[in-house]
């Protein structure tokens, strides 16, 4: 669900039930033995009930139908890095021009999240020492925690 949701955030889901889901939301469904997080991006009329649709933020295609017994929550709130917040419903201009190229370079991709990987780790004057190895052209180390401070 990148760039809305990142690895190591802590997500808050409260069940909802038909009226409590409105597009836009981010949800929790649980489809063929796996648990899910997507958007929700449109609720269809099926038969004598609905049906919804729903896509990763970063994902070109829109996942299957889904059926109101797949529904499992709506994500209330995120935690990341010591603050909480209330996700949007509306992904900003940003946001979808990252989502794009999350999608579509896996270089860029996988660059992103260890950047974000060592950014959970690190402590600020880390994450300074990364960057300025990035624009020196030096990359990142393998394994951050095969580079320790020398005294």
């Amino acid at each position: 669900m990148l760039p809305s949701v990142w690895p190591g955030d802590l997500l808050t889901i409260r069940g909802a039930g038909y009226d409590g889901i409105v597009p836009g939301d981010i949800v929790l469904i649980r489809r063929d033995d796996r648990i899910v997080i997507h958007r929700l991006v449109a609720r269809h009329p099926a038969q004598d009930r609905f049906s919804w649709i729903t896509r990763g933020d970063a994902m070109s295609h829109n996942d299957p139908p889904i059926a109101q017994s797949e529904l499992l929550g709506r994500v209330a709130s995120i935690h990341r890095a010591h603050r909480s917040f209330i996700p949007s419903r509306r992904v900003s201009l940003f946001h979808s021009v990252l989502a794009w190229m999350l999608c579509r370079w896996d270089r860029f991709r996988n660059l992103t999240l260890r950047i974000h990987a060592v950014r959970a780790q690190a402590d600020p004057t880390r994450v300074r020492g990364l960057a300025r190895n990035l624009m020196n052209g030096h990359g990142l180390p393998r394994d951050s925690r095969a580079h320790t401070p020398h005294s």
